[in-house]
């Protein structure tokens, strides 16, 4: 099967009309947003035409969204999860905040590991509980890691009532192994902390890296899961909330109904197909993101040498330290006047100063000259 990050030419790309390819001006390579340069896999493609086709365009139901999703990670995870214990949401940030309603009051604090995708801050901030930043622990070959350590400072805290755990990690690419998820799961009942982990990256792991579910080394936490990144269908509008015991499900079963509400049919009919019959497409995917990760190292390394980027074992984003090269706190608002959009690192948090994010799910050609372009911008000597 082709590699579907070659499938379409900038022409191609330019015609749609995502906030990816319509923010910017067209002169402007956008790699900031998490929307990936592919078509749509086929099965995908002709679900959503049948229905189509048939004038079904009307309110959401969950179909066999969950039995679709427990098949696909049964297959991919040897993990099992009850359908009956699912609730279909519109996304999964919609999700976290559903979800922090029951599981905590206005005031609590929440932990989340920094740097951190951007809207976990103004989701909780949204609800009226409080961020408590645990920031990950960074290694001398560059690389991140949970502190453990910290978390059990900071879950151990007495206004901190959840833990919202990013696995694989936005931005930096970790993937936390089983025996840190079960020390996690430890230190969380010892606290008394829900755990909610969102896991809508986890099909795009590498080869030689295992996702490993929450739910498999704990009951007690709530798993969220889409098949909008890994098949580039966030505008449609599907996810779900996954209970890993009857506990937590006591709590996703306290979320109201009208939560559900904005999840869009053709998210749900998408979704479906991908989980059940998209995971040829998947493989060829992982093996072009796989050579695009490996591209950005040497395309760095030529033209801005002194970055900090090591392959993600996960996602199809780069997080870049470029602290030492003279672009200050927010480099992405350098490279735009030089015609590449990327994500601005001080979004994830404190420890985004002098970072950028880069979304490397594009062709070849179109990163080579975001890099070129990149290297312009670099302060004069």
């Amino acid at each position: 099967m082709q590699n579907p990050l070659t499938a379409l030419t900038l022409a191609d790309l330019r015609e749609r009309r995502s906030i990816k390819w319509r923010k910017f001006d067209p002169d402007v390579l956008p790699l900031f947003v998490a929307e990936m340069d592919t078509p749509l896999a086929e099965p995908i493609a002709e679900a959503l035409a049948a229905a189509v086709a048939r004038g079904d365009t009307g309110y959401a139901h969950p179909g066999r969204l969950p039995e679709a999703f427990a098949a696909f990670a049964a297959r991919r995870y040897g993990w099992t999860p009850d359908p009956a214990r699912m609730l279909v949401m519109p996304d999964v940030m919609r999700a976290v905040a559903e979800i922090l309603a029951v599981t905590s009051e206005p005031g609590d604090g929440v932990v989340v590991n920094t740097p951190v995708y951007p809207p976990f801050f103004s989701v909780v901030a949204i609800t009226g509980r409080r961020v408590v930043a645990s920031p990950l622990a960074r290694r001398d070959d560059g690389r991140y890691a949970l502190d453990l350590d910290a978390l059990d400072r900071d879950l151990g805290r007495p206004d901190v009532r959840v833990y919202l755990l990013c696995n694989p990690h936005n931005p930096t690419g970790l993937v936390a192994g089983r025996d840190e998820l079960a020390t996690i799961a430890d230190i969380a009942e010892r606290h008394g902390v829900v755990v909610v982990a969102d896991e809508i990256h986890a099909p795009l792991t590498y080869p030689g890296v295992s996702h490993t579910p929450f739910a498999t080394v704990a009951e007690s936490g709530i798993t969220l899961v889409s098949a909008s990144k890994a098949w580039n269908l966030p505008g449609l509008k599907a996810a779900l909330a996954v209970a890993g015991g009857e506990d937590a499900w006591a709590r996703l079963a306290a979320v109201p109904i009208e939560a559900t509400f904005g999840t869009g049919l053709f998210g749900v009919i998408a979704g479906e197909a991908a989980f059940t019959d998209g995971e040829r497409w998947l493989d060829a995917l992982m093996i072009g993101l796989d050579e695009s990760r490996r591209l950005l190292a040497d395309l760095l390394d030529r033209h801005l040498p002194g970055t900090g980027y090591v392959r993600p074992d996960a996602t199809f984003l780069a997080w870049l330290d470029l602290s030492t090269l003279g672009f200050g706190d927010d480099p992405a608002a350098e490279m735009l006047h030089h015609g590449v959009a990327l994500a601005n690192g001080p979004t994830f948090g404190d420890p985004g100063r002098g970072h950028a994010r880069l979304n490397f799910a594009t062709s070849p050609e179109l990163l080579a000259e975001a890099v070129r372009r990149m290297a312009l911008a670099l302060p004069p000597r």
